[in-house]
């Protein structure tokens, strides 16, 4: 690896026009010299009236991104994926990679190959998404095999969790995470998505109490682009991200 350069770029289509927690926390997980290059939606709400209005936008980010040579493109915002539903995703997926060259990924399902690399089917989780939002994700879990046994929510509007500050989300996944997994000691493990949650801190620590891998969008899409680099370069070839924050990295 050349110590000046990145060795690998990762474009991120994030669901709304800044970019912080998605960098602030990449940066804090990937190896060193691992690149997160974004572009953004304007998503107004979390609903699929929303999201369609937004599929222009999201042909433009893909030609942004493919111009700028990155190694693979993740469209970030599970929510975004649940209001399509998994079939609609998986052939956007699969029409963004005929048009771009690239493997493309979304982090719905980055967190649906990292459960199945683990060997979890059944799981806990908890969000900061209204019920409507929570039962479409549900639903698309179910379609890919996984099993939710309980979850927990506190329901919130996306200009509301776009405001949120940050510590009190990081108390918030430490208190939704113990209750839901209190509740389901059978889950195998816990999934907090959003990318707007501030929860990198919460994963170790909820790790260390459950002894339950934790989930969260940029861990589970992180780690599936390296498991992507090192089975094309080889595992000898790929850097390893730091192993404290958590599970999903480790393995």
């Amino acid at each position: 690896m050349n110590p000046i350069a990145p060795w690998y770029q990762l474009g991120y289509i994030i669901p709304h026009r800044y970019t912080d927690l998605d960098a602030y926390q990449f940066y804090k997980v990937a190896p060193e010299g691992m690149m997160l290059v974004t572009t953004g939606l304007d998503l107004a709400e979390y609903t699929l009236a929303s999201v369609e209005a937004q599929m222009p936008a999201f042909s433009a980010c893909l030609d942004l991104l493919a111009q700028k040579a990155v190694d693979r493109i993740a469209l970030s915002g599970v929510p975004v994926a649940a209001a399509l539903g998994r079939e609609r995703t998986l052939r956007l997926i699969g029409e963004a990679s005929e048009r771009t060259g690239l493997v493309c990924d979304t982090d719905l399902e980055a967190h649906i190959a990292t459960l199945k690399h683990l060997g979890v089917s059944r799981i806990a989780l908890a969000t900061r998404w209204s019920d409507a939002v929570n039962n479409a994700l549900i639903a698309y879990l179910k379609l890919a095999g996984i099993e939710v046994l309980a979850h927990r929510s506190h329901g919130r509007s996306l200009s509301q969790n776009k405001t949120a500050n940050a510590l009190a989300d990081h108390e918030l996944a430490l208190k939704l995470g113990r209750e839901v997994l209190t509740a389901a000691p059978q889950a195998e493990a816990l999934l907090m998505p959003g990318g707007l949650w501030f929860a990198i801190h919460a994963a170790p620590i909820l790790e260390a109490e459950f002894k339950r891998p934790v989930l969260l969008n940029i861990l589970s899409t992180t780690a599936n682009a390296l498991r992507a680099r090192a089975k094309e370069t080889g595992s000898a070839e790929t850097p390893r991200a730091d192993p404290r924050w958590g599970m999903v990295l480790s393995t």
